[in-house]
């Protein structure tokens, strides 16, 4: 769902600002096309997982989510406790009454709060402030929902560990299900790029980490992936599936998807359209892709390490076998590499990165560059 109401300056993802209406009617209708021909690639499996990220779905009335959620049941198998997640900011302009979006179907909502201190707001360019937050997460409680993540930065231009901290104990008075806590990066093609602000130094950076993460621990908060918190019951089923280098369909403008073919067991790559209009046209005379490529063993062992190795407990050793098609050599590089640094550890049943593995992420999974 690419629309927001106004590009942030830190976003990377394929986000566009509204001009005009907003074409609900004929987005929703592309999106069904576009799932209607992503149904080849699904041969009888149910979907397990929905997730409306954006841009800001919440920008998109309830009655037109309800009527996708209805359109995709209607055209294959959902899992009995299908996960249906939908992203939403909580400025007053983009949600309002959330519980028609529960009776739409949505049992998971992601608010992208990033602060309650409405001078760090400002400074990455939210249209949301801190009271418009609070009263999000309140009506959210109000109507229903029980699963909730919230979204916090920290290292944001001019923030102080103690400032971090106030962020995170506010987010955890409302009782969320699940928070997503990481440091503002500065990505290239964003206005932060171009305009870089005065960010903290790395040492306060990794100070604003340390207390926060012992706070999340006290509080119950498990860390299970990079910037994951959440009760084991309430971890994020979707992202996990990711993680765990599952297999997910694109829908949508800019969409990237993953699917392995169960007769040859090759995984393919491919992705969609990234303008929407563009998009729109594309799913009204045929099909969105707009390239689609087999990943040789290489990628395939690169991505699954990019993507397993982000969890705190790593993944069952049966994956990279059936989720790649190869085998474990530890006598052979990169693992080889990685437990002589003591950055993985490996047995029978689990691959999963040691405590200094996961601090020097970037490091270890260098290691499967080729």
């Amino acid at each position: 769902m690419p629309w927001c109401v106004r590009k942030c300056p830190y976003c990377d993802f394929n986000s566009h600002a509204i001009r005009g209406d907003l074409p609900e009617t004929r987005y929703l209708n592309a999106l069904l096309k576009d799932f209607e021909y992503e149904l080849r690639r699904i041969e009888g499996r149910e979907l397990v997982s929905i997730f409306l990220g954006g841009g800001t779905p919440s920008l998109f009335s309830a009655a037109a989510i309800g009527a996708l959620i209805d359109g995709i049941g209607q055209r294959v198998g959902l899992a009995e406790s299908v996960e249906i997640s939908m992203e939403a900011n909580p400025g007053s302009l983009e949600c309002a009454a959330l519980g028609p979006y529960r009776e739409a179907g949505i049992n998971r909502l992601s608010f992208g709060v990033q602060s309650f201190n409405d001078q760090m707001l400002a400074r990455i360019g939210r249209i949301h402030d801190a009271n418009e937050a609070r009263s999000a997460l309140e009506r959210a409680r109000q109507a229903g929902f029980d699963n909730v993540n919230i979204d916090l930065m920290y290292g944001l231009p001019g923030q102080t560990p103690e400032q971090a901290i106030d962020d995170l104990e506010q987010a955890m008075a409302f009782g969320p299900s699940h928070i997503s806590h990481y440091q503002l990066s500065i990505e290239p093609n964003t206005w932060f790029h171009t305009h870089r602000p005065q960010l903290p130094d790395p040492d306060s950076c990794w100070e604003m980490q340390l207390q926060c993460q012992q706070l999340l621990a006290v509080q119950g908060f498990a860390q299970y992936e990079i910037s994951a918190y959440a009760a084991e019951t309430r971890r994020c089923r979707h992202n996990l599936n990711y993680w765990q280098f599952g297999d997910y369909l694109a829908i949508g403008a800019g969409a990237h998807g993953k699917v392995t073919d169960p007769r040859s067991g090759q995984v393919a790559r491919y992705w969609k359209q990234r303008h929407p209009r563009q998009f729109m046209d594309s799913c009204e005379q045929g099909g969105a892709v707009v390239e689609e490529k087999w990943l040789r063993p290489d990628d395939l062992l690169l991505e699954f390490a990019l993507n397993a190795f982000r969890l705190n407990d790593g993944v069952p050793t049966r994956l990279l076998a059936e989720r790649t098609g190869l085998s474990l050599d530890v006598d052979r590089d990169p693992w080889r590499a990685a437990l002589e640094r003591a950055w993985l550890e490996i047995s029978p049943e689990t691959i999963r990165p040691t405590e200094e593995g996961r601090r020097l992420l970037n490091d270890l999974t260098a290691l499967f560059l080729h």
